[in-house]
């Protein structure tokens, strides 16, 4: 397994890291026992980087990476790092009802993520949206504090702009910044990724396949499950959708050609992406299969050519998918698009 450290002041991580969410939450039914064995084999594989939250499911994921860990070999355990995003509040019957960001609640969240991990410290801590109340300035030094008490390794940030990222950098290192980036999400490429290479911050990019759309395995007359989140998402909806899969059908054509699939070209796009804009970007691949695992694996050995590229970005163009990346009252609580 390739490795990459997440900017000047991160942890040393797979080249790839798997997004855990949906094995517990937002995409229908997931299979407990295929979403611990597809983390026991991401481990063997080499795959270091176990991303979070804990609102998946009320903190069911959280539980169910520690449940993962404590029954994996001793040597894949130490391995592990845990990326645990805090932050969004929810009530019982699953709604979202905004973040809290306050130094109190930053502390309390991490302890409960602490228990319910089943370790001693999570290797990188962030809050999955700013909190509009609180200042970022506040909600990074109560997380320093918690590195300081040896609970957390490492700072990172999620879906905040350029301003707010210098801002946080000015407060105590930041690790890297998590943020949707894929073929169809190049919006970060204008402001956010040369500040993050500026100000020596790695990047976590979520979303690489845009929640399967650009897999290769999405149809047309695919009938998504109650409680998929996809069934709310603009890119998913009507004519949206049937543009958005056009796009997917020229990318075929050049996966084909090389003998990859398409899923495969996709996240290798991902992965080229970092020695171009001068920023150490590990993917986060959402696999909630062994399968799947295997498949977005095989994106490490995809050599893509300066040709390739330029082939890759003529069939999908930046700015090229219709329709927002989340429904318009989540977009709102995105930093970075403001």
């Amino acid at each position: 397994m390739r490795t990459r450290t997440l900017g000047t002041t991160g942890p040393r991580t797979s080249a790839l890291g798997l997004g855990c969410m949906g094995m517990s939450a937002l995409y229908g039914e997931a299979d407990r026992d295929e979403s611990i064995a597809t983390i026991h084999a991401a481990l063997d594989a080499g795959v270091t980087l176990l991303d979070t939250g804990d609102f998946y499911a009320m903190g069911h994921n959280e539980m169910l990476i520690g449940e993962a860990l404590r029954s994996a070999p001793a040597a894949a355990r130490e391995q592990a790092l845990t990326s645990v995003k805090f932050g969004a509040l929810r009530d019982p019957d699953g709604a979202w009802f905004g973040y809290d960001g306050r130094p109190s609640a930053v502390k309390t969240f991490a302890a409960y993520s602490l228990q319910r991990l089943g370790v001693d410290h999570i290797d990188v801590y962030r809050i999955a949206r700013v909190d509009e109340n609180v200042p970022i300035e506040e909600t990074v030094g109560a997380i320093a504090e918690l590195v300081q008490a040896g609970h957390v390794r490492h700072i990172g940030l999620s879906e905040v702009g350029a301003a707010t990222l210098r801002r946080a950098a000015a407060v105590a290192p930041i690790s890297d910044l998590q943020i949707e980036y894929s073929l169809i999400s190049r919006g970060i490429e204008e402001e956010i990724l040369p500040t993050a290479s500026e100000l020596g911050i790695g990047v976590t990019a979520y979303g690489v396949l845009s929640r399967g759309l650009i897999s290769g395995h999405f149809s047309r007359d695919r009938q998504l499950s109650a409680g998929d989140f996809r069934g709310m998402s603009p890119r998913f909806q009507g004519e949206n959708l049937q543009h958005n899969l056009d796009l997917v059908e020229a990318l075929r054509k050049i996966a084909e050609q090389k003998g990859v699939s398409v899923a495969q070209t996709a996240i290798a796009w991902v992965l080229a992406q970092g020695p171009r804009h001068d920023v150490d970007i590990v993917p986060l691949v959402g696999a909630r299969r062994r399968d799947r695992l295997t498949e977005a694996l095989g994106a490490l050995d995809v050599d893509l050519t300066a040709a390739d590229l330029a082939a890759i970005e003529a069939a999908i163009p930046a700015d090229a998918a219709a329709g927002d990346r989340y429904p318009q009252a989540q977009m709102a609580h995105l930093d970075s698009e403001h």
